[in-house]
């Protein structure tokens, strides 16, 4: 096989599995158009359209889904083999490539990056925030972060962190106004900030849950209010600015609960539940970036571990909300 040959085949395949020029042409380090160029001379050299293009979208001709099912197999054994070589020399070096929603890639990726690069300097993290849950073997990604209640229990799994919580919060100034909720149900009659799903479009409903006599009793509380918003952030501001009452995460409240600005109510009503992790599938022979990744965040985690039951690596599942921002 001619090097052509192989950076060409790589760039089909990469283009089929993006879906999309201008990512597989990001994941490559090329040009779109230089990519372009390159999938045309490959289609020209074998007399076959290997890619069906629209405006919107990109997908494998049926000649093109053959090929790559081939192809597919024998690239994986190329990239093991780099990836062995790679794993002989002293210094891990290489690409990781991780999915995380946009909420454990600011909390709990982004203040672990500059220590892990003075450590590991030829390491390019690529990370990719992403607030749908996505199949990281079929993105290709070596490791994903999100909530412990997503994360299918076939993967292998290291906590973020410990556990987290959502909390019902508003300015002391509306409560006074307006009364304190006692129940979910009081909701009603407040107003509150609604989060919209970047992904389906469709209403966030606040959930809840306290220990009873006879098992959990859980709740869901449709809310209605004056805003709608897509960001944490927009929220927090909101809520401090006296619109209403919102619902976030502990992390995003914590500085305004301890300076007094905003007040809990609720809090029989939202426990803690299982936090953040960073997962990845079972290898027998793990990428030495994601080795280094791996052993780096169990290091930096040891303290929080000391501080919970011992028990399985694997986030608990008993407890699965129907959604929670920032989850996916």
């Amino acid at each position: 096989m001619r090097g052509s040959d192989y950076a060409e085949l790589r760039a089909f395949a990469a283009i089929a599995e993006h879906g999309s020029f201008v990512r597989a042409a990001a994941h490559l380090g090329l040009s779109p158009s230089a990519l372009s160029q390159t999938i045309r001379t490959l289609e020209e050299r074998l007399g076959v359209r290997l890619l069906n293009r629209t405006t919107r979208s990109v997908a494998p001709s049926e000649a093109g889904a053959r090929l790559l099912a081939k192809l597919r197999p024998a690239l994986d054994d190329l990239d093991a083999a780099v990836a062995q070589v790679r794993d002989e020399r002293d210094t891990p070096a290489g690409l990781l490539r991780i999915n995380a929603s946009r909420i454990a890639a600011v909390q709990h990726i982004a203040p672990l990056l500059g220590e892990f690069h003075a450590r590991y300097p030829d390491i390019v993290v690529d990370l990719v925030t992403d607030d749908r849950l996505v199949d990281i073997v079929a993105g290709r990604f070596d490791a994903g972060v999100r909530l412990g209640e997503m994360v299918e229990q076939d993967m292998v799994t290291v906590r973020l962190g410990g556990d987290a919580e959502m909390m019902v919060v508003g300015a002391p100034e509306y409560l006074q106004r307006n009364g304190v909720p006692r129940d979910p149900r009081e909701l009603r009659k407040h107003r509150c900030v609604n989060f919209r799903w970047p992904t389906d479009g469709s209403l966030y409903h606040w959930e809840f849950e306290r220990a009873a006599a006879n098992g959990p009793e859980k709740l869901e509380a449709a809310v209605e209010g004056p805003l709608i918003v897509t960001e944490p952030e927009v929220a927090l501001r909101a809520v401090l600015d006296g619109i209403g009452l919102a619902y976030l995460f502990d992390f995003h409240v914590r500085e305004a609960l301890a300076a007094g600005r905003l007040q809990r109510v609720l809090a029989e009503w939202t426990p803690a539940f299982p936090g953040f992790y960073l997962y990845y599938p079972s290898r027998r022979q793990m990428p030495a970036p994601l080795r280094a990744f791996v052993d780096f965040v169990h290091e930096r985690q040891a303290p929080v571990h000391a501080r919970q039951r011992p028990g399985s690596a694997k986030p608990a599942a008993a407890r699965r909300p129907a959604a929670r921002p920032g989850r996916r």
